[in-house]
């Protein structure tokens, strides 16, 4: 089993990237985001707790939301692997969420870094808003959203590079040469593991 994470400011490309990865070498998702909002629509215990907390403003805390990782990681133990995109954000996550592989014995394999200007992250998103209309994409809220980047999440990179694990991307290039840089890392993992 292959475990895989992509971290990148908002604007990085990480959802394009996390797709490729996925289709190329069949994957399970993991986003958290998505995992939250399926089961707050399903109604299910963890979604219905979930709920409490968003409908107060406040984040979902880590057990809760590592509870539903290793319930989705159940469900697919059959898989190549998974990709983590958007989790861990914090440092306590991280943690947490290597304690809780390692006891499936199925660790974080690879971290890839996406790494983009912050003034190209800025072009990048108003761009998106422009073509989605995503009313989270204004400036003010970019600038918000890449700091808390910056404090939050960031700091992750030291964490997974001591473990050895980090592969650092250029994300200023074009899709397909960001995504060939991230193929051939895999790759050669792979091929080391066999």
């Amino acid at each position: 089993m292959l475990n895989i994470v992509l971290f990148g400011a908002p604007g990085t490309g990480k959802g394009t990237q996390s797709g490729l990865v996925i289709e190329k070498y069949r994957m399970v998702h993991l986003s958290t985001g998505d995992m939250l909002r399926a089961a707050i629509s399903e109604g299910t215990p963890m979604g219905l707790e979930a709920r409490k907390y968003i409908d107060q403003g406040l984040l979902v805390p880590d057990e809760v939301i590592l509870k539903e990782v290793s319930n989705t990681i159940a469900k697919n133990d059959a898989s190549t692997g998974f990709v983590f995109d958007g989790f861990p954000r914090t440092l306590p996550q991280a943690e947490s969420l290597d304690r809780m592989l390692d006891e499936k014995n199925i660790p974080i394999n690879l971290v890839f870094y996406l790494d983009v200007h912050e003034e190209e992250l800025f072009k990048r998103i108003l761009h998106r808003a422009e073509i989605s209309g995503r009313t989270d994409d204004k400036e003010e809220t970019i600038r918000k959203r890449i700091e808390v980047y910056n404090q939050q999440t960031l700091p992750l990179i030291d964490f997974y590079e001591k473990q050895g694990k980090v592969t650092r991307v250029d994300g200023m290039r074009d899709i397909d040469e960001v995504f060939e840089s991230i193929a051939e890392r895999i790759d050669l993992f792979i091929k080391e593991r066999v």
